[in-house]
């Protein structure tokens, strides 16, 4: 005949990782995703897009990436430039990092690398006169980051979707 002791704290240890597990399941269960877009109204039906953040090599690579928003870009005025993101964020960058945050991306976590950035002009904007530019970070063929900014100096900077 065996015979087993178990000590009360023991049983407390398993019990509070069975809660845990019970509690993480049910979040997973019942918590919603989010889908990018805007909510429908009445009776509208849902419509996602998947976008796709990889296989970006080459400045068309990244052109087409911007087509999955909607944009249209001019070819002829497409620049390509290596930098590197700075180890220490300031005021400014920590700012584009909110933008960067909002679109799904974080460019924290990319501090201290050499990334490419496209920069194209934005040919079909609406509801701003001025010249739009359209950039996009790309680190080991994937974007990381990007937006969409005026020339002017009073501009603006807005994420992808344009918002």
């Amino acid at each position: 005949m065996f015979v087993y002791s178990v000590r009360a704290s023991t049983i407390k240890f398993f019990g509070v990782i069975c809660v845990a597990l019970a509690a993480l399941v049910t979040l997973i269960a019942f918590v919603p995703t989010y889908v990018g877009g805007a909510e429908p109204t009445g009776g509208e039906s849902v419509t996602t897009k998947e976008i796709s953040y990889d296989k970006v090599k080459t400045a068309a690579d990244a052109q087409s990436f911007l087509s999955q928003f909607g944009w249209q870009v001019d070819e002829g005025a497409t620049k390509s430039t290596v930098l590197t993101i700075p180890g220490e964020f300031d005021k400014v960058l920590s700012g584009y990092n909110e933008i960067q945050k909002r679109q799904g991306l974080d460019l924290t976590k990319y501090k201290n690398r050499e990334v490419t950035r496209y920069t194209f002009t934005v040919t079909n904007y609406s509801g701003y006169e001025g010249t739009v530019y359209a950039n996009v970070l790309v680190y080991r063929n994937r974007v990381i980051g990007g937006d969409l900014c005026s020339a002017d100096v009073m501009g603006f900077v807005v994420g992808f979707e344009g918002k």
